[in-house]
């Protein structure tokens, strides 16, 4: 894939054209988003929790198994067999909403517990992909 570098800001009604300063970056999507493609994978967010540090319900995120977890981290985890996508608070043992609607969950130690995974990127879609298979 080819990028060509337009800022484009909210607001405006028109921008020059893509030809008049035209600059090519050879790098490709993959590249630029995934670090460690075979320890990578790729969820769909779900609700309004993480909606404060930019992640939506239907968002694509994208999951780094490689990435050594460090506290205030957005995780995937698995919490007593369900997948969440949370904040980390390592020293308090706490999983946090970024959304103050949603409160702390503690992570006492008869919960099973594992992180899954860092969010190291998320992505918005305004228009389904038909690649994406439906919610």
């Amino acid at each position: 894939m080819r990028v060509i570098p337009i800022p484009a800001r909210a607001g405006i009604t028109g921008f020059e054209s893509p030809a008049a300063e035209y600059t090519q970056l050879g790098l490709s999507l993959d590249e630029l988003l995934i670090e460690h493609p075979s320890s990578t994978f790729l969820a769909f967010a779900e609700g309004d929790s993480m909606q404060d540090v930019g992640i939506f319900d239907g968002d694509l995120l994208i999951v780094d198994r490689h990435e050594t977890v460090r506290n205030g981290d957005v995780i995937v985890a698995s919490l007593n067999r369900e997948f969440i996508c949370k904040i980390i608070d390592i020293p308090r043992r706490l999983l946090l909403s970024s959304n103050p609607q949603h409160q702390p969950v503690i992570i006492h130690e008869y919960d099973e517990f594992s992180i899954e995974g860092v969010i190291t990127r998320s992505i918005r879609c305004h228009r389904k992909s038909p690649l994406l298979s439906e919610k």
